[in-house]
């Protein structure tokens, strides 16, 4: 896999404040950036995509719209495929949503996610901006996102055109399924991979598990095998390395960049 598609997440190295993350981005030499809404916002929207436009970077993704069963879904997405937009960025990822309050009905859950997608995806065809459902692992299900399987997510983008919905191929949350590797080809043969993520699997899982996300080659997950089942599906896109991980933030963040890099190589 060439080395130009590598895209480093942002909240892989949360510590760098965004000129920073830039300026590193720009003396490795790394080409793509995926950008996360809260701090663009802290920084400022237009002042974030002129600085990465005037560092030659690509913005491969915004995360993260969704949460369409929470109030308010409408507005903060519209705002999120705006913000993308503005960025120079073509894939808004979008983290679904749990179970309503009170419910415990996980498909009726799904039906209002593609509910919301069906108001949404329009509004951000019109600016040039995909929709890229994430399935989240099954441990999420309750509270971030009911989507849970590839499956589920190509269920609801299939119901829309692939320029306008389509999938996240993040390994994390989908190693485990043994149904995925069909599913990675069928979302690539309909051209709806929309992002490749990477993040390796360690255990134990830290308290409230979000923050697990390993290094890569540090865990379970072959990534290598991932990466080839991605590229064979037709994917040619960014490849981004998106790790929630408190003992890397409190690391000095442009050593933690330099590792991710090299720990993509390796992989």
């Amino acid at each position: 896999m060439n080395p130009d598609r590598f895209s480093v997440n942002q909240m892989t190295v949360k510590q760098l404040p965004l000129p920073e993350l830039v300026a590193h981005c720009v003396r490795l030499g790394i080409p793509g950036i995926g950008l996360w809404r809260e701090p663009v916002r802290e920084y400022g929207v237009e002042a974030a995509a002129a600085l990465v436009r005037d560092a030659e970077l690509t913005v491969t993704t915004l995360c993260r719209g969704g949460f369409f069963t929470r109030e308010g879904w409408e507005e903060d997405n519209r705002a999120a495929v705006d913000e993308a937009a503005a960025l120079g960025t073509d894939t808004l990822v979008l983290v679904s949503g749990g179970l309503p309050p009170g419910s415990r009905d996980l498909p009726a859950a799904r039906a209002l996610i593609a509910d919301a997608i069906g108001v949404l995806a329009p509004y951000a065809g019109e600016r040039g901006v995909r929709l890229a459902i994430e399935p989240l692992h099954p441990m999420y299900a309750s509270d971030r996102c009911a989507v849970s399987t590839l499956d589920q997510a190509l269920e609801i983008a299939e119901r829309f055109p692939a320029e306008q919905v389509g999938v996240v191929v993040d390994t994390y949350h989908l190693w485990w399924d043994e149904r995925a590797p069909a599913a990675v080809a069928r979302a690539g043969a309909a051209g709806r991979i929309h992002s490749f993520q990477l993040a390796d699997w360690t255990t134990p899982l830290p308290a409230g598990v979000l923050n697990g996300r390993g290094q890569l080659g540090t865990g379970a997950i072959d990534l290598t095998a991932w990466a080839a089942l991605v590229e064979k599906a037709g994917y040619t896109g960014p490849v981004e390395v998106e790790l929630f991980n408190d003992a890397l933030w409190a690391r000095d963040g442009a050593e933690v960049l330099e590792e991710t890099r090299e720990a993509f190589l390796a992989v």
